[in-house]
């Protein structure tokens, strides 16, 4: 993870000036910690925290600080921005372009994709990947996976398509409580209206997405461009060839792939199995 710097720009100290200038310049008076605290239903330590920028913002605290001060979205544009700006530079475009999509279109043979990964899900990911991570390490990690669904909470979210290889609901990551919690935000994501969640079968053909995790986001101008993961990198496709045969592979994952209601109940008989 980037390290925090100081500066106006920085948007994690950009939050907790706006948040503390906010709070003093409160219209008709000023409110304490403690008092905005109370409002916003945390507590004041809570407050202090995130104006003295230790440790990450609480997810649900951005549309509230928008609520009480009315500044039209200003707080949750911050966070995302903070959130974005958590990741190491090779993966910041993706978090721009994945909280303007229109369209997302996921692919994941390995691993629930993070938009969709419950707390404990991410910590397993986190620390089998980071073993000697520290605690605060981790949990910032946790925080950061979890403040990127808020793409998917927004007035206008994106249209996601989401294809998991079969092996994902068997690979037991996290202990099989914390599996199943899961793969019941799975059913919950895929019940959502604008959520399509698919299996591919263990017996489906070869594709070219075979070996790696790939997203196509498609920008309000309809132009896509396709995010590629692999060891410790990330790259993306913009070239139009390319992005081409990217949408006609998703296409074909989504016909050999269980349909949605017929995924449901796989996901659900393959809940009833962990014990």
């Amino acid at each position: 993870m980037d390290e925090e710097t100081d500066t106006p720009e920085d948007p994690r100290r950009e939050f907790a000036e706006e948040c503390r200038s906010a709070r003093e310049l409160h219209d008709p008076a000023p409110l304490t910690q403690a008092h905005l605290a109370r409002l916003l239903r945390t507590s004041k330590s809570t407050i202090s925290r995130v104006e003295t920028c230790q440790g990450a913002i609480p997810p649900d605290l951005p549309p509230l600080l928008d609520e009480v001060f009315g500044t039209d979205g200003k707080f949750k544009r911050l966070h995302e921005e903070a959130v974005a700006s958590s990741f190491p530079t090779l993966y910041r475009r993706r978090m721009t372009l994945e909280r303007a999509a229109v369209v997302i279109r996921e692919w994941s043979p390995t691993l629930v994709p993070g938009l969709f990964q419950t707390a404990d899900y991410a910590r397993s990911v986190f620390k089998g990947g980071f073993p000697r991570a520290g605690t605060r390490e981790v949990s910032a990690f946790v925080n950061d996976r979890l403040a990127r669904k808020a793409v998917l909470d927004g007035d206008t979210p994106p249209d996601v398509r989401l294809v998991l290889c079969e092996s994902v609901l068997r690979r037991r990551i996290c202990p099989p409580e914390a599996m199943r919690r899961q793969l019941k935000a799975l059913l919950e994501a895929g019940a959502r209206p604008t959520v399509r969640v698919q299996i591919l079968p263990l017996d489906a053909p070869a594709h070219l997405f075979s070996d790696w995790p790939v997203t196509l986001i498609t920008s309000p101008s309809h132009s896509v461009s396709v995010c590629v993961e692999n060891f410790r990198t990330a790259g993306i496709v913009d070239d139009a060839d390319h992005v081409r045969t990217a949408l006609r592979t998703y296409d074909e994952l989504t016909g050999d792939a269980l349909s949605a209601r017929e995924s449901a109940r796989l996901i659900a008989e393959q809940m009833e199995k962990l014990t």
